[in-house]
């Protein structure tokens, strides 16, 4: 089981597949802030809502300094679906091997209709503009977790 992010812990270096196969790094977004969320499924209720939620408010957390990564274990090809159907304008990261998942402690046991199970755990990690970890928020809710996290920097 992977450990959890703290607070002024460095943040941990990718380099990931976008939904066109192009690369993308953490590094990439270095002097600007980043949040990392990470979800179980693409074209899953869930997760459906969040990206949504993420793209509807992306103006706002832009405006902020924040740029936007959503990490699943899908495949660039199920990403690009997952994008052309809902319109996502968020960058979206395939972790096929769940290396990435597992560096930000977002994958492991968790609860789920009352059973242990191990998986995604639905995780937001939001990065400073040094690269070090600001805020690691586990086991979030898909449903008003955006509008919590801009209350939360006081967007």
């Amino acid at each position: 089981m992977s450990e959890r992010l703290q607070p002024g812990d460095v943040a941990p270096a990718f380099t990931l597949p976008d939904a066109d196969g192009n690369e993308v790094s953490l590094s990439d977004h270095k002097g600007r802030k980043v949040i990392v969320y990470f979800y179980p499924a693409a074209l899953t209720p869930g997760c459906t809502k969040q990206a949504c939620d993420f793209t509807d408010n992306l103006s706002v957390l832009a405006s902020a300094g924040y740029d936007v990564i959503g990490i699943s274990p899908d495949r660039p090809e199920k990403l690009a679906k997952f994008r052309e159907k809902e319109s996502l304008q968020v960058t979206l990261l395939a972790d096929p091997d769940k290396k990435v998942l597992e560096s930000y402690g977002a994958f492991g046991e968790k609860k789920l209709y009352g059973k242990t199970v191990v998986g995604v755990i639905r995780s937001t990690v939001i990065v400073d503009e040094e690269g070090k970890v600001e805020r690691a928020l586990y086991n979030v809710k898909a449903t008003g977790h955006v509008a919590k996290i801009i209350k939360d920097l006081a967007i």
